[in-house]
């Protein structure tokens, strides 16, 4: 059978640049970040709240891809992080430090590697150091180290705008964490998977409007199917609309090891956009008597598997029954002669939480207050130097409330504070 022409003309691409490759040693790379953060969660019902001050230090070497019709290649790092404040009276859970039997550790570090294949455009990665990002697997990477993954990830560029993904993982190395042999976890029911699959990708159908369709399988927990469609509508060259739809339905599997779930959960978004100010209004549901659950990788945290248009910086919004909307502003400077400068503040306010006491899943009745009802304030801005010895350092501030009414009793107010520094420097 003949091949479409499409697929033949992005294959013969795809082999010459594999043709071009000029060799394990000559294409490698060695890159170094140094990553400063502060982190303050002020919690102001009275429990503990969190400081945490530390550094962090990656490395991280790619090999190039031997010559020939397949290539082969290794990609390795190596992670530290380094205390610098995290006590004196804030001994709650550690979000940025690593933790240990007396509060958190002064010094932890871990390394990893890869071993890579690539044929074509199609690239097959098997080890402890695999990072993908996308809406049912997105392991986080906004701490002192990233979290990752071991297990197989493979990822597809055959045909021109469409970019497939695959992968079987089967242990976690969480962000607070140097053990790379934990489980998975789905952090709401505190129920743990030894197994994540997921299959899926991306259609850039035409240069204004894009749709994306993966499933996904935690063993023993819930089978997920996201959709996503993003069309725009541009004026003219500084005007323009974007729509954004974002659809999960999460129902249980196998050992059903978080209980009986059966969500389906949505948003639109519709973003205005002029000249670098940018005006977005959003609408949100969750639909089950359970939560919107996510991707965890220890016990306790949450990574960034949500991408409805609700979910903050210190909630999501995702609640069983919940309804929510949002109102966000964003400013790009470099429109007004700052390049490297942005600036944001967003609105979010949710209702109708449903009380779940009494109801067929046990691992969810923290919520049970009856139509619970919150919301959450979020501003901050970002700089990247654009030239200079410090080029490409960065700073982003990010201040968030969240506030409960008084009926709401699965969560608590509190106020964070993030200052993130990232300084990447690419040694060869």
């Amino acid at each position: 059978m003949a091949l479409p022409l499409a697929l033949v003309g992005a294959s013969g691409f795809a082999l010459a640049n594999q043709a071009q490759s000029k060799g394990f040693i000559e294409d490698s790379t060695l890159d170094f970040l140094a990553r400063n953060i502060y982190w303050y969660h002020n919690r102001t019902d009275g429990s503990v709240d969190n400081r945490e001050w530390g550094q962090g230090l990656r490395l991280d070497y790619r090999s190039g891809y031997t010559q020939g019709l397949v290539g082969f290649a290794l990609e390795a790092s190596g992670y530290a992080a380094i205390k610098l404040d995290g006590g004196r009276g804030y001994s709650g859970r550690a979000n940025v430090l690593v933790p240990d039997t007396q509060g958190t550790r002064d010094e932890a570090s871990s390394a990893a590697a890869n071993i890579k294949m690539r044929l074509s455009a199609t690239e097959l990665k098997y080890g402890n150091n695999l990072r993908p990002y996308n809406p049912v697997f997105a392991p986080a990477d906004a701490r002192l180290v990233p979290a990752t993954a071991t297990g197989f990830w493979l990822t597809s560029h055959e045909i021109k705008d469409l970019e497939l993904e695959a992968g079987r993982f089967t242990a976690a190395k969480d962000f607070n964490s140097t053990n790379s042999s934990d489980d998975f976890y789905a952090p709401y029911a505190q129920a743990t998977s030894k197994t994540v699959e997921f299959l899926g990708g991306n259609y850039q159908v035409n240069k204004d409007f894009s749709l994306s369709l993966y499933s996904s399988r935690y063993k023993d927990i819930w089978r997920s199917h996201y959709t996503n469609l993003n069309y725009s509508v541009p004026f003219n060259e500084s005007q323009s609309v974007n729509f954004d739809f974002n659809f999960y339905k999460t129902k249980d599997q196998g050992q059903k090891r978080a209980g009986n779930i059966d969500v389906k959960a949505w948003s639109l978004a519709a973003a205005y956009r002029i000249w670098g100010h940018s005006i977005t209004l959003s609408h949100q549901r969750v639909n089950g008597d359970q939560p919107l659950d996510y991707l965890g990788m220890g016990p306790g945290t949450y990574h960034d598997s949500i991408y409805l248009a609700n979910a903050g910086q210190v909630a999501d919004f995702n609640g069983p029954g919940e309804r929510s909307w949002g109102a966000a502003y964003r400013l790009n400077l470099q429109e007004y002669g700052v390049p490297g400068l942005s600036l944001y503040m967003r609105y979010m306010r949710g209702r109708h939480v449903k009380d779940t006491t009494g109801k067929s899943n046990p691992n969810y009745n923290f919520y049970s207050g009856h139509g619970e009802n919150h919301w959450e304030r979020d501003m901050g801005f970002a700089y990247t130097v654009q030239e200079g010895k410090a080029k490409d350092l960065s700073l982003q501030v990010r201040y968030g409330v969240h506030r409960i009414g008084s009926n709401a009793l699965s969560d608590s107010s509190s106020d964070q504070v993030r200052v993130i520094i990232n300084f990447p420097f690419n040694i060869f």
